[in-house]
């Protein structure tokens, strides 16, 4: 087994991956939220989960065995070529706490996630700061854009893999699994209800239709979280406007909402993969959300399904809160590709 530290850790996304490997030990995991906290707790219960500033925390007086590696993905909203990508966001400059935990703990190899827009932030400059600061540790760094979809998950979803290693022996990024053929969203969720606005239930609405679902939900005989967003009048209206695959613009001029983003109301298509879901997955407003067959936004468990959490895994808090644990992971199925090719690395 290799001991594995989780920051900036989540839900646990990243660190799930790495568990259904069966090779990794996760000795600690940090995140300043308290719900991502308390559900990492649930899934990873073996694991010292600290819910404080990583700033806080004295890596090397607290952490006494062999660390083989550091995986995590500080906040990203600073780096996203869809947010306002601020220079002076505190939040872009958590890296040096990320530093800071190989430079004390020195494992032979980390895992950096982060958005593609970590490649070209401040054209570039932030990437080259970030690698060479790595590399003053003697790590070899490289980085790498990996699509969920190429590996199994059903959504399109392209993050920053950047990896650095100690030693001479070279990494391997994972070969893709689907990339001649993509998991959609009817592969995803149809065996889930199709629920009306406000409905919910903790019933299957049929056998498992594939081997995604079957793997995903395992020997469940419930699932939990599938309770659809209860919108207003006004919103319905909207929502029943939208054609498959349609965005705002698709929207009649009578009935179309005068403020949004180019993606706001915008309605997934069933025989393609999902979209990158994001933490407003239950809000059209916000998101292409809208549930291709159902005039309304995706469930909890709808959004996990997409992000390839399987049905057993617990969230915590509100659903708001749920949706933004989901909506801000690493796809376990994507973490799991990553994490085979850095046991092949350290063996």
């Amino acid at each position: 087994m290799f001991n594995l530290i989780d920051l900036f850790s989540g839900v646990g996304g990243l660190a799930q991956g790495f568990k259904e490997t069966k090779k990794f030990n996760t000795l600690l995991a940090n995140d300043v939220d308290k719900d991502m906290c308390e559900a990492f707790k649930l899934n990873f219960p073996k694991t010292e989960v600290i819910c404080d500033n990583i700033a806080n925390i004295p890596f090397k007086k607290i952490i006494k065995k062999k660390v083989d590696v550091i995986i995590g993905g500080p906040p990203c909203q600073a780096y996203s070529t869809s947010g306002k990508r601020l220079l002076d966001d505190k939040r872009a400059y958590l890296y040096h706490e990320y530093y800071r935990s190989l430079k004390e703990l020195k494992p032979s190899i980390f895992l950096y996630e982060n958005v593609r827009g970590l490649l070209s932030m401040n054209n570039g400059k932030l990437f080259i700061e970030l690698k060479n600061l790595f590399s003053s540790l003697g790590y070899k760094v490289s980085a790498q854009v990996l699509n969920a979809a190429d590996y199994g998950v059903p959504q399109v979803r392209q993050r920053v893999i950047i990896v650095g290693t100690l030693g001479d022996h070279k990494f391997e990024y994972p070969e893709p699994t689907h990339i001649k053929k993509h998991l959609t969203l009817e592969d995803a969720i149809s065996d889930l209800s199709f629920l009306k606005n406000g409905e919910k239930t903790k019933k299957y609405s049929t056998k498992p239709k594939n081997e995604y679902q079957k793997k995903l939900r395992s020997s469940l005989k419930e699932v939990e979280d599938h309770k659809a967003p209860n919108h207003g009048v006004n919103l319905m209206k909207v929502i029943k406007k939208v054609p498959e695959g349609g965005t705002l613009k698709d929207i009649p001029e009578k009935f179309r909402p005068k403020s949004g983003f180019l993606n706001s109301y915008g309605r997934l298509i069933w025989k393609k993969p999902s979209m990158t879901i994001t933490r407003n997955f239950g809000t059209p407003s916000s998101a292409r959300c809208i549930h291709p067959k159902c005039d309304r936004a995706l469930t909890t468990r709808e959004g996990a399904r997409i992000q390839s959490f399987k049905d057993d895994f617990k969230f915590y808090g509100s659903i708001s809160k749920k949706n933004l644990q989901i909506g801000n992971s690493v796809p376990p199925i994507l973490s799991k590709a990553i994490a085979e090719s850095i046991i092949k690395f350290l063996k």
